[in-house]
């Protein structure tokens, strides 16, 4: 079934209908919120979250881009945990565990290799985290996701021209964030 056909039958009560969105959307929205909160199991509450208030307010969804709705949901949802007062910054010892350990994910890639990246991976997404959030929110969903400005405009609720500054402020800020970490930047990047 299309999506159309799937939102018409979700809005008329038919969960599997839903269900269908959910898989389909479930690791672009997952995705977002890992990017934006950093933290694996936030990432999958706020996923799981976004998806529950699509569910209960699926009757509003008007004509237009559901992704992007789907996604203002799950922006919203990460927002709002981020304000919460409840949050804690400490991770969990079964994740610090689980992250220690050093797997191949290639037979090509050498162990130095895999290293190097995995610690500039780590040093993108701190610097997405220092981010003020209406930077990072616009760098992720343009630059990590490869929405367009207008979807992220709509996503945001903001003008365009506002994406734009926005994004042009985040790509500055993790440029220089990265610079000095030259090293560990590919040698066409330094």
């Amino acid at each position: 079934m299309d999506e159309n056909t799937l939102l018409q039958a979700s809005k008329n009560g038919d969960v599997e209908a839903f269900n269908l969105l959910v898989l389909e959307y479930q690791g672009q929205i997952y995705n977002v919120c890992y990017r934006i909160l950093g933290d694996p199991s936030a990432a999958e509450d706020m996923t799981q979250e976004a998806f529950v208030s699509a569910y209960k307010n699926i009757g509003r969804f008007k004509e237009g881009n559901f992704r992007a709705w789907l996604y203002r949901i799950a922006s919203n949802a990460c927002r709002d945990y981020l304000r919460s007062p409840r949050i804690r910054k400490n991770q969990s010892l079964e994740v610090i565990e689980e992250t220690s350990e050093y797997v191949l994910t290639s037979n090509l890639e050498s162990p130095d290799s895999f290293a190097i990246r995995k610690e500039l991976s780590g040093i993108i997404q701190e610097a997405l985290l220092n981010l003020p959030e209406d930077q990072r929110l616009a760098l992720i969903l343009v630059d990590v996701q490869g929405m367009s400005y207008e979807e992220t405009s709509t996503i945001l609720d903001t003008p365009i021209g506002t994406v734009k500054s926005r994004l042009s402020r985040a790509r500055e800020s993790v440029r220089l964030q990265l610079v000095e970490q030259r090293e560990l930047l590919p040698a066409q990047f330094r």
